[in-house]
């Protein structure tokens, strides 16, 4: 059977490597981000946003606990802030949607800060960077969030990314993922009208 969280690891380590910079956008519990901070390495960093300050803690708890490098920034902010506080290409970057595991399900991510976020980490992927997106669906703003990803990805330049979806068909609440690869090699060239 399909583990899509092991799917979400493999694909990320087939593009990051120890010294890269990574962004957790939705840090919640701090799972994503600590799986980032050892995958990156002492010579490497990870972003992390939450906007729930219950969200920063437990991830602070958990990152010093489980003897991570001191290779994180953990921001309260808004993902969709991003460009505020990176200034440096990503090698990847991961999005858990939806709500902070055990806490307020009231609280989730919405399509309003969702889209800039995903736009501005799209800007911010390096050559052979890759970016998870996972959609929890079964309620309003998670099916709304999915449907509006599936609508803007098939926009990228397909010469520039590679833009998937991987779901289990025969469970339709079950979540699922969007991945976002860009090539590794230099932007194709514009076209220039032939001379006369």
């Amino acid at each position: 059977m399909i583990d899509l969280l092991e799917l979400h690891k493999m694909f990320i380590l087939r593009h990051l490597k120890p010294g890269d910079v990574a962004i957790d956008f939705t840090m919640g519990n701090g799972h994503d981000t600590e799986f980032l901070s050892k995958a990156v390495g002492p010579r490497g960093h990870v972003y992390a946003f939450d906007i729930q300050q219950a969200a920063v803690d437990s991830t602070r708890e958990r990152l010093e606990k489980s003897d991570c490098p001191p290779n994180y920034t953990l921001i309260h902010a808004s993902h969709h802030l991003v460009l505020d506080y990176v200034k440096t290409p990503i090698r990847a970057g991961m999005f858990n949607l939806g709500w902070l595991p055990g806490g307020d399900k009231s609280i989730t991510t919405m399509r309003e800060t969702t889209m800039p976020a995903i736009e501005a980490a799209i800007s911010l992927l390096d050559r052979d960077g890759i970016l998870i997106i996972a959609i929890y669906p079964g309620h309003h703003e998670g099916d709304a969030e999915g449907e509006m990803i599936r609508n803007y990805l098939p926009s990228l330049p397909r010469y520039k990314y590679c833009a998937t979806i991987l779901r289990i068909l025969n469970s339709p609440d079950s979540p699922y993922f969007f991945m976002i690869e860009k090539r590794n090699k230099p932007d194709a060239p514009s076209k220039e009208a032939p001379s006369q």
